[in-house]
């Protein structure tokens, strides 16, 4: 969310950051926010001025009632009367118009950096850089589910009636792997100094209008009926919903974190013939980090974790990709985002594992945290990123340690995670 004296200041940049990100039907809200804003300044000088005035207006009651001038002292109380009523009139009416202000500058587009190429959607996203040698083995690479049955590692028909479409059972070594690629990225984000954490699983609703986007939060979030909670859609949220209300010592910071969590999706929408299967899913586990730092830090720590998540991927030997999303693909709260995709040898293409996203001060602005510096305090900028999130990226391991025999190799790496095994065997 952006400040509304920078949207006062500057409605041109706001509304040509909304143009660069399609969203012509928000332009509106601008003028629309800054007249709002006009007028609820002038309510609260008024309600200011009036509550100045009453202690000096009270103090000449006394002095009129000392002096026997009853009927001037009347005539004053009466103005108190009249002034209180105006006052809470005044009160109420900003209120309505804080909340008014509040819910349109939610829905207006934090400002890009400037740096975000130029495009109407995700098939304009920019490649950025290539980890590692994509390649198509001379042998056939089944489909991942059917790739994951040959070792009866999972079971979709089972699931299904239980708890309906979106759902899975995993099974022995692919369940085992499962943890392992998990344990692996906690152990190593806790190597690069990130403080490992099991969040809430579940969040209110202020913490979700805090975090996320009003689109997003219709697209992904399911509620708990009855209740002001919410089963969180990735970690992130929760990790970051951390500081809310929260004056954070400036020289705690960076804070880095690395969670683990289930996460819980909608999804809403129809997908492809390749997003069928375990690609996406109603409930799955991920490793997440996140950074919330200093502002002139932000960009360097953007850079660094998203290059966590490749190194991670390298050290599997899965070859991967970055994309830099453009501004039509950009999420409202972020300034920037990296997408990290993964080789598909079936596929002969990458497809999405992951992503790292700058949000600068929109969230801490939402959340009111503040950090106390030398010279007062200051919104913090946040940052997450995906480290790593099985099920999806068991579909990359999968295809790209497949052996010609229907085997799966298991990296060096991974191996202390999996009891020692070097290979998993086909049932």
């Amino acid at each position: 969310m952006l400040d509304i004296k920078f949207v006062r200041d500057n409605p041109g940049i706001v509304k040509e950051n909304i143009r660069k990100k399609f969203q012509d039907e928000k332009l509106p809200f601008v003028d629309e926010v800054i007249a709002l804003d006009l007028e609820c300044r002038a309510a609260k000088s008024e309600a200011d001025s009036l509550r100045a005035n009453r202690n000096k207006i009270s103090k000449q009651i006394g002095y009129f009632m000392a002096q026997g001038q009853k009927d001037e002292a009347e005539r004053i109380k009466a103005q108190v009367v009249e002034n209180a009523q105006k006052l809470a009139e005044l009160e109420s009416m900003e209120t309505a118009l804080d909340e008014k202000i509040a819910k349109i500058m939610m829905s207006i587009p934090n400002i890009m950096d400037e740096s975000v190429p130029f495009g109407r959607d995700d098939s304009e996203n920019v490649e950025i850089q290539r980890f590692g040698e994509p390649c198509v083995p001379d042998f056939e690479i089944p489909y991942h589910t059917e790739l994951m049955e040959s070792f009866g590692g999972i079971d979709i028909e089972s699931a299904g009636r239980v708890a309906g479409n979106g759902f899975y059972y995993l099974m022995g070594d692919i369940a085992r792997l499962h943890s392992a690629v998990i344990s692996y990225a906690r152990d190593f984000m806790i190597d690069r100094g990130f403080t490992y954490c099991v969040p809430p699983f579940m969040i209110r609703g202020h913490v979700v209008d805090g975090v996320m986007s009003f689109q997003e939060t219709d697209a992904m979030v399911y509620k708990i009926e009855g209740e002001d909670l919410y089963l969180i859609g990735t970690s992130e949220h929760s990790m970051i919903g951390k500081f809310i209300d929260t004056i954070i010592p400036e020289q705690s910071l960076p804070q880095t974190l690395t969670s683990y969590s289930p996460c819980f999706r909608k999804e809403k929408g129809a997908h492809g013939l390749e997003e069928r299967g375990v690609y996406r899913v109603h409930q799955f586990e991920k490793q997440e980090m996140i950074v919330v730092c200093k502002p002139e830090d932000s960009m360097a720590w953007f850079d660094k974790m998203w290059r966590y998540t490749v190194e991670l991927f390298q050290s599997l030997d899965i070859p991967v990709r970055t994309l830099e999303c453009c501004s039509g693909d950009l999420g409202d709260l972020k300034v920037k985002q990296f997408d990290v995709e993964a080789w598909s040898p079936r596929q002969g293409k990458y497809f999405e594992v992951g992503s790292c996203s700058n949000l600068s001060d929109a969230q801490s602005r939402r959340l009111k945290m503040r950090v106390k510096g030398e010279d007062g305090n200051y919104l913090p900028h946040t940052l997450n990123n995906t480290v790593v999130t099985p099920p999806r990226m068991l579909i990359a391991f999968l295809e790209n340690n497949l052996n010609a025999d229907g085997t799966v190799r298991i990296p060096e790496a991974l191996r202390p995670y999996m009891g020692g095994k070097a290979l998993i065997l086909r049932k």
